[in-house]
């Protein structure tokens, strides 16, 4: 069994039930597990190995509940640059056709190695087009360079334009080996224990690109083993003509026609939804990855974020694809959301009184990345510093100079301030970034690989 005691933290936000915040801050963790959490001089003193946090700000990692990994190869394509979400996919899916299983396995660690630095601890992808061989296993086994959390979304498309979906036929699957490998992933990766590393996601990748019949069967499929689904839904208004158009239904109600609602079931997006449907989410439990960078990237719009919680919707944050986003930063992530939450207030007649319970904090938007998203993706051993939790922590010097003057509130400065880097970041007790650099990635290496991937996808 290994300790590590972690001590003389400025500050430890701890983001549990009471929303502690403590001065002079620690925690005691045992194999990976925090076993005690107070101020310092509560804490055993002894270790196996001891961090000094003085001077720094740590709490709990931050959870990202969707993104494309292998997007970050083709970020601000030209002709991508200014399309809405269907002519940005159409541009892109004849170059993500060309994509191998190296493309796969480079793309995953330069957005993980992005993540870990952006204070990322557990990040959920979805992986929903399969070129030239490429398997989910290949970012599977990419992963464990980076060392975070993976929550790897088997992702599908079923549906091609000669059966009336959105991508070339040359993007799709077919239906059986969709499930088979989907089944195939499940048994081989698929760790249902608290502290786990890997988790399998059954993900279809949108209504205009499978068949209800593959998500009605997807559903099935991850009941029967006890793994969540996950879906882009209600993204723009094309999608929800197209779903009239081709079910008969608005996003929602066609989710419930295949059996995609419940406490297993989480949404990218979903911009484009009425009251009534938004108190669909809240009864049936399911959750909504909020994704502002992309959705305002892509002139989708904006989220209604302040109804989802005021409802009891479970609300986490994704960075969403880099493509989309152009980046993997999720405490920039978290800034936006406060951001753009606080405009659309503004839109819709809010004060900006000070006492407006109406304006968004950056707590808030901070518990969104922590809590929230730990809780979209069904994991109760992560997003708080608890006893029992898992040991995965983030730090950031206060010492530096975008915060520089923000000292007086550095939880609040986190956010409102130009976002940074952390300066530790550790998962299940084992640092992932120490003192800003990355442990198991040669960056500079791997960024000369990744520019020659992404150039010869453009070339071809």
């Amino acid at each position: 069994m290994t300790t590590l005691l972690l001590k003389n933290a400025q500050l430890l936000v701890t983001m549990d039930d009471h929303r502690r915040e403590i001065s002079g801050g620690g925690l005691f963790i045992r194999d990976g597990f925090i076993e005690a959490v107070g101020r310092t001089d509560e804490l055993p003193a002894n270790a196996d190995e001891v961090v000094d946090m003085t001077g720094h700000l740590v709490m709990p990692g931050m959870v990202n509940t969707h993104h494309h990994f292998y997007q970050t190869l083709t970020r601000v394509v030209p002709a991508a640059q200014n399309a809405n979400l269907f002519n940005w996919l159409t541009t892109l899916y004849p170059i993500w056709a060309r994509m191998t299983p190296e493309d796969i396995r480079i793309s995953t660690q330069t957005a993980l190695a992005e993540l870990a630095l952006s204070g990322c601890t557990t990040a959920s992808d979805h992986l929903y087009l399969f070129p030239n061989g490429s398997k989910l296993d290949d970012e599977i086994e990419a992963a464990g360079a980076v060392g975070i959390r993976l929550h790897a979304s088997r992702g599908s498309m079923s549906l091609g334009q000669s059966q009336g979906g959105l991508p070339p036929d040359s993007v799709v699957d077919s239906e059986e080996n969709i499930l088979i490998d989907s089944e195939r992933l499940i048994k081989k990766y698929h760790d249902p224990k608290p502290g786990a590393m890997v988790q399998i996601v059954l993900a279809p990748c949108s209504p205009f690109s499978v068949t209800g019949r593959l998500m009605k069967q997807s559903a099935e499929l991850a009941r029967k083993y006890g793994v969540h689904l996950h879906t882009h839904l209600a993204e723009t208004q094309d999608e929800e003509q197209f779903t009239i158009e081709k079910f008969g239904y608005r996003p929602v109600a066609y989710m419930q026609s295949v059996d995609w609602v419940g406490q297993d079931v989480w949404y990218a997006h979903s911009v484009h939804v009425s009251k009534e449907e938004i108190e669909v989410y809240a009864r049936e439990g399911c959750g909504v990855a909020h994704c502002p960078s992309s959705n305002m990237r892509l002139a989708s719009g904006i989220a209604p974020l302040r109804e989802y919680l005021k409802a009891g919707v479970k609300v986490g944050l994704g960075v969403d694809g880099s493509a989309s986003n152009d980046g993997s930063h999720m405490l920039a992530e978290a800034r936006q959301a406060m951001l753009l939450a606080r405009l659309r207030s503004g839109l819709e007649g809010a004060s900006l009184s000070s006492t407006d319970s109406e304006i968004f904090t950056a707590r808030q938007a901070l518990e969104l990345a922590t809590r929230g998203g730990a809780s979209v993706l069904g994991r109760k051993d992560i997003g708080s510093l608890e006893i029992g939790k898992c040991a995965d922590f983030i730090a950031y010097d206060l010492n530096q100079l975008d915060l520089a003057g923000g000292l007086c509130d550095p939880v609040a400065a986190l956010v409102f301030c130009q976002s940074v880097k952390v300066d530790w970041n550790f998962v299940h007790g084992k640092a992932v970034v120490k003192n800003g650099h990355l442990v198991g990635l040669d960056l500079g290496a791997h960024i000369e690989k990744h520019n020659r991937a992404a150039s010869r996808l453009l070339e071809s």
